[in-house]
């Protein structure tokens, strides 16, 4: 693996000879021909919804190469759009970008996605724990009285939330849901999610980490709910160390937890610009990152 000490950060991807089809908070996506779209995993970071000056390297490996892994490991579940990773197997066009691209790059196919996100929720976490503070619910679905933070729910929970250009995503009920995609589609949507988590958090737990909640994206291609997007990172999921797990309280986790902290601690007042991070948290942050893809799959990261 690259020392993650020394390798530059990619910030920003420059394609001339392919259109730019949209640019996220890490992802920049290109149309390659009709049916194709090439996913690039950038080394940006974001927090409390800013991008920040600082990237963090190695990021966008790591999400590649982990969404990867779950794609092969749950695909008996659910279709999913990815074609290849392999650049000299790329369109012509985006083959000569090969040293951007290469581990932090995958061609897939061309879907019709659905507007919410996709969410499961096996332990009490971040805004469901807000929500069940205030109401004992998480998305209208009633929990017992008396949970701590952290604590593992009776059972997974599917809480779906809107895709939100900017901010926050915002936690909706399952009915709202299906008053936007349907109740068909919900319902096969909640089912896959639920499938998914079980599958993956089962697997997941054998190695010492917690999956206490993470977010699928699903299409339709030829008319087929086809998984896509990222698949179980650290950026869409919570991963906490299950030897380190004590309820009641947040976790440690491998996630951008670090630096969110770090922010916090310099007293960030959470307005543009956004801060630059010191070297140091963003190499312990790529640490994080890798040690979490090493965990998962057992092997060390290509980058």
């Amino acid at each position: 693996m690259t020392d993650s000490s020394v390798a530059p950060a990619l910030l920003k991807t420059d394609f001339p000879d392919l259109k730019l089809h949209a640019s996220g908070k890490v992802r920049d996506v290109y149309t390659v021909d009709a049916n194709h779209l090439l996913f690039v995993a950038t080394d940006r970071i974001s927090a409390f919804d800013y991008i920040l000056a600082t990237g963090i390297p190695n990021k966008g490996c790591v999400l590649t190469q982990l969404s990867l892994f779950w794609f092969d490991f749950l695909a008996d579940i659910v279709p999913n759009h990815f074609v290849t990773a392999n650049v000299a197997e790329y369109p012509e066009n985006a083959r000569q970008y090969a040293s951007q691209l290469e581990g932090r790059s995958m061609l897939v196919k061309r879907a019709e996605m659905f507007p919410v996100e996709c969410v499961v929720r096996g332990y009490l976490s971040g805004s469901g724990w807000k929500e069940y503070q205030q109401s004992g619910a998480v998305c209208g679905i009633a929990l017992p009285a008396g949970l701590k933070e952290s604590d593992k729910l009776p059972e997974p929970i599917f809480t779906p939330a809107t895709k939100e250009s900017s901010g926050h995503d915002i936690n909706i009920s399952f009915e709202r849901m299906v008053e936007i995609v349907g109740r068909d589609d919900s319902e096969k949507l909640r089912t896959a999610t639920l499938a998914l988590y079980s599958k993956a958090s089962a697997y997941a737990r054998e190695r010492g980490i917690i999956i206490a909640d993470t977010k699928f994206e699903f299409g339709k291609i030829d008319g087929v709910i086809t998984l896509g997007d990222e698949v179980l990172t650290p950026d869409s999921s919570r991963f906490w160390p299950a030897d380190k797990y004590v309820p009641g309280k947040a976790q440690e986790s491998f996630d951008k937890q670090y630096v969110r902290d770090y922010l916090e601690s310099i007293q960030w007042n959470k307005q543009p610009p956004a801060p630059a991070l010191p070297a140091e948290v963003a190499v312990r942050t790529s640490e994080k990152y890798a040690e979490a893809y090493k965990v998962m799959t057992g092997k060390d990261l290509l980058a």
